[in-house]
């Protein structure tokens, strides 16, 4: 299976993917344990993806998507973006309301 074709389908078969670097027990990158922590924090079931295993996932993910950068999220087949992108989201509640309106449950941040 060619890699463009391994990445459609981890992301057709999951509701949420973390491509990142590293393990959610083990991150790699601060950028990818922060995406963790969020998505931690809201209570979503996701698929972590560790970009690290393979140098063809790690090039293939930036070729996919078109983003230089690892981690990258994806919701229900839609490409979010990358850590900064997630924690701006999540801060303004954004990313929660997201999530819902694609029918993820997921606990709603308290405001500070």
């Amino acid at each position: 299976m060619a890699i463009r074709d391994e990445i459609q389908s981890i992301i057709d078969k999951n509701d949420v993917v973390l491509f990142m670097k590293g393990t959610p027990e083990f991150p790699r990158c601060g950028f990818s344990g922060q995406v963790v922590q969020i998505l931690n924090y809201l209570g979503v079931p996701y698929e972590p993806v560790n970009c690290l295993a393979s140098e063809e996932m790690r090039q293939g993910i930036k070729d996919f998507s078109d983003w230089p950068t690892i981690p990258q999220l994806y919701v229900k087949g839609e490409f979010i973006g990358g850590c900064d992108i997630a924690r701006e989201m999540f801060q303004s509640g954004e990313l929660a309301a997201h999530f819902a309106g694609k029918g993820i449950a997921c606990k709603q941040p308290t405001k500070a």
